[in-house]
């Protein structure tokens, strides 16, 4: 069953279209990924989710039903450019936040003191926001976005700026929600993120939903012509030959996009005969990375 459905959102501003006809549906109990480059109109697509623009064409319905300001209400939302009130202290400012969504009391009070715990923030609940580094504040705005406890959870770019354990805390609380049943959406041009962590994804670029679907149903497909490399040598011949699409070199992988199916030992038989130290050689192996790359700009192609 979808919790979420999208259906031909546009939007425009002073004659640019920075979202055009998006449509994608979000499953109960999943994660989701709205994924793409900076400027794409990720976060244009999530204000229009949530009524803080509305589109000019398309309409967003939540559990069958047009969505309405009170929406916001139950959804937990980390924006991408964040705000905290700098003078008040840690805990007031988590309460504040709880209490703006119609949740306060004693459990508000011991979610807040055990979120805090566990981002070895407790003993700075009384530091004013201000006093707290950059990262800090981010971890408290993400602890103020799911502490009312919503169903409904929509993270814009939530790993930026968090150094590598604190961006592997957030994704183990994002995964409990899953867990708990909750519908969490989140917004990021990181693939490596999106496809460790999501069930499906949209993706878009230059406000087209250029790829849609599930996940695992999508890298299947892309992967058919794709061939991972790690060797030694020069493989430069490789360019413009007959039996190969394209060449992506990733830094320490390398992407070979063949031109037809079933070509792969052909492929590697060529290596071999060019003297090419093969170390990894694997077939119908692609990242999501590969194939944004190899999408972008080109027609919406959706995955059932």
């Amino acid at each position: 069953m979808n919790a979420l459905e999208v259906k031909s959102l546009t939007k425009r501003f002073n004659g640019l279209t920075a979202v055009d006809n998006a449509s994608f549906s979000v499953s109960e109990g999943s994660v989701f990924g709205l994924i793409g480059r900076n400027g794409a109109g990720k976060t244009t697509t999530i204000r229009m989710m949530l009524n803080i623009y509305f589109p000019d064409e398309g309409e967003v319905l939540f559990r069958g039903k047009k969505t309405e300001q009170d929406f916001k209400d139950i959804v937990g939302y980390l924006p991408e450019e964040r705000g905290l009130y700098k003078k008040m202290k840690v805990i007031d400012m988590l309460l504040f936040l709880s209490e703006l969504k119609g949740k306060k009391g004693n459990q508000v009070l011991k979610s807040a003191n055990y979120y805090l715990e566990r981002f070895e923030l407790a003993d700075r609940k009384n530091s004013k926001v201000e006093d707290l580094s950059k990262g800090n504040q981010q971890k408290i705005q993400f602890i103020g976005t799911i502490l009312h406890d919503p169903d409904f959870l929509i993270f814009d770019e939530p790993f930026s700026g968090l150094d590598p354990i604190n961006t592997n805390l957030l994704k183990e609380i994002i995964l409990e929600m899953k867990q708990k049943g909750k519908v969490v959406i989140f917004s990021t041009h990181l693939m490596e993120f999106a496809e460790k962590m999501c069930d499906s994804i949209a993706m878009i670029d230059k406000g087209k939903i250029i790829l849609n679907g599930k996940l695992n149903d999508i890298k299947a497909k892309y992967a058919s012509r794709n061939v991972s490399l790690d060797y030694q040598g020069n493989i430069s011949f490789l360019n413009n030959h007959s039996l190969v699409e394209s060449v992506e070199d990733f830094g320490n992988t390398t992407g070979i996009r063949l031109k037809n199916e079933n070509t792969d030992q052909q492929l590697l038989k060529l290596l071999i005969e060019n003297n090419i130290a093969i170390k990894k050689f694997n077939v119908d192996e692609i990242s999501l990375y590969e194939i944004f790359i190899s999408l972008a700009g080109k027609e919406v192609t959706d995955v059932q």
